[in-house]
């Protein structure tokens, strides 16, 4: 595939590299020639970066350096980096076919690669993609013409980099300039500094806040601290503007009228990189050029054959896999189309707890059905409507496993509260899979958006001014999280309610644990699907050391304790007899 001509000052441009590829091909030893051996050399400079086992493709790149070994050729596990190159967004593809050497510099193995790798090429749609024959361990073709493989006359693999153009036509689409830090050189002037995606800027020029859509004017522009009258695509930024906003970092400035898209739901294309797999509606954290909030994948679509591009049913991804999906964010996003703005159509998905990168994706289109809707008014407040009872709003969330005892000491609990005329209300696992959720079964994907339903209805309820009390088994902790997220701090209280398995299964009072020892019920918590103790509950109730009463009088007291109920009132006597 022929290369495009070099961008303008292509050859000052510092390019990051990700290169792939199975282990033992060479990925170590030609990142080391690559760099070393042009060291003081004209060209550009190389940032490289070897994907690592869990990451088979980094999250983000330029260049995407694949690397085979010329007698295994392209297989099965190239044409899977190649696939989740592209899906993640890296445009520009090089095959560097190593081991020249090993095979007698044989032009058979490398012609046949090439082909292949044209095939590969065409179906990704890759910008540019080529094949360049190497021997790393000895340097041909790497920064160096070879002179043992006279039947190639193409360029090295530092001349192939060198030559592309990352980013065709980036200063002729609209301004992007994603807002990273913003500082103060004196008391009088805000600069807003970032690195321009996209387009020019220019002293004068009108630009636009992409969060609020508010016009100003741009008055200074520095360049890697340098004062310019312009700045373009790749350019270091610093920006000062006639007025002052609160803009902070994750904003964007645009031109005026050519403001990105906001929107709280896009489709898009995502290769899953984690060990875990991707369940839809567990929260992680997305990362979006300056952009960084909660985001959660609500639906697979389908997953993706990398072989025949055939769309298989799925409802979730595994590692390596890539599939199309709908993602949702907590608040808007400015977010643009990969196909037209690549710099800021491109996302990674983070675990909210660890920060590992555990997914990267391409932006298709923003979906607007959820930019008509508002959030309504109401003149009653959920503090009004909580002092109307005499009690402050709250969950109380018990998480134990199956047997543990959680729904007899919450049906405990808000008896002794429905004594003292609290207003409450008891959700239980059981319950809701009668109704609301009867359409779930118990895949990890499924408890997911379980607890997800459930957490929402909870929410409702604090709203209304209401104690609610949930027993579910709630094995993860990323979903009790979520849960918590949703509420005040003060509003949401953990209990866990603990017994040890072998008690758990000797009480099995739903015959639950002889079903799944029997081979009937798979997934279930404690035996073949994992339960995650909490690490810091509010409350922690072992079962087998005190009567359910007496540990339910101690949530009560707990619940006292934080101001949620005040002191025993006068009661009902009908609700005495319960």
């Amino acid at each position: 595939m022929p290369l495009r001509p070099p961008a303008p000052d292509a050859s000052q441009s510092k390019v990051r590299l990700c290169v792939g590829g199975d282990a033992g091909v060479g990925k170590s030893v030609l990142i080391t020639r690559l760099i070393g051996d042009d060291r003081g050399g004209a060209g550009r400079s190389f940032l490289a970066a070897e994907a690592q086992s869990g990451h088979p493709i980094a999250a983000v790149g330029d260049v995407c350096v694949i690397v085979v070994d010329a007698a295994q050729g392209l297989n099965a596990t190239a044409r899977q980096h190649a696939a989740i190159a592209r899906t993640v967004g890296f445009r520009h593809l090089v095959l560097a076919v190593n081991k020249l050497d090993l095979v007698g510099w044989n032009s058979v193995a490398y012609h046949a690669v090439a082909e292949e790798l044209r095939d590969v090429a065409g179906k990704f749609d890759f910008a540019t993609a080529a094949a360049i024959p190497t021997s790393a361990l000895l340097g041909d073709n790497v920064a160096r013409q070879s002179a043992r493989m006279p039947w190639y006359q193409g360029p090295t693999l530092k001349a192939q980099l060198d030559g592309i153009d990352i980013d065709p036509g980036g200063d002729m689409r609209p301004l992007r300039l994603p807002i990273s830090s913003v500082s103060r050189p004196d008391r009088d002037r805000r600069l807003y500094s970032g690195v321009i995606a996209s387009g020019r800027l220019k002293r004068g020029d009108a630009v636009q806040l992409a969060s609020s859509g508010v016009i100003s004017v741009v008055d200074h522009i520095l360049v890697d601290g340098v004062s310019r009258e312009e700045a373009r695509a790749g350019d270091r930024t610093a920006v000062g503007l006639v007025d002052h906003f609160d803009l902070g970092s994750g904003d964007m400035l645009a031109h005026a009228g050519h403001r990105p898209q906001l929107a709280e739901q896009f489709a898009a294309h995502l290769a899953w990189m984690a060990d875990e797999p991707l369940l839809p509606g567990r929260e992680y954290k997305l990362r979006l050029a300056s952009q960084e909030l909660a985001a959660s994948v609500t639906a697979v679509k389908y997953r993706i054959d990398v072989d025949t591009l055939r769309r298989e049913a799925a409802r979730t991804l595994d590692r390596g896999e890539i599939g199309a999906c709908t993602i949702a964010t907590v608040a808007p996003l400015a977010v643009d189309d990969f196909s037209e703005f690549p710099q800021t159509g491109r996302f990674v998905l983070s675990d909210r707890y660890t920060d590992a990168v555990i997914a990267a994706g391409t932006v298709d289109f923003a979906l607007r059905r959820g930019m008509n809707i508002h959030l309504q008014a109401l003149s009653v407040s959920k503090d009004l409507r909580a002092s109307i009872k005499g009690q402050r709003s709250c969950i109380v969330w018990f998480t134990g496993l199956s047997g543990a005892g959680k729904s007899t000491i919450a049906n405990l609990v808000e008896r002794d509260l429905a004594a003292d005329s609290c207003h409450t209300y008891l959700l239980d696992g059981d319950n809701v899979r009668h109704g609301l959720n009867k359409d779930l079964g118990f895949t990890a994907a499924d408890r997911v958006e379980n607890i997800r339903r459930v957490g929402e209805v909870a929410r409702l309820f604090v709203d209304a001014g209401m104690i609610v009390l949930c027993s579910f088994i709630s094995p993860f902790r990323a979903e009790r999280a979520a849960i918590r997220s949703l509420v005040e701090p003060a509003e949401f209280i953990e209990v866990y309610v603990k017994a040890p398995l072998d008690v758990c299964e000797s009480r099995d009072p739903k015959g639950l644990y002889a079903k799944c020892r029997a081979g009937r019920l798979p997934n279930f918590t404690g035996i073949d699907s994992p339960y995650e103790a909490p690490e810091a509950p509010d409350l922690v109730l072992d079962t087998t050391s005190a009567p359910a009463e007496e540990l339910a009088k101690r949530v009560t007291a707990l619940l006292r304790s934080h101001g949620i109920v005040a002191a025993p009132r006068t009661t009902l006597a009908a609700v005495r007899r319960l």
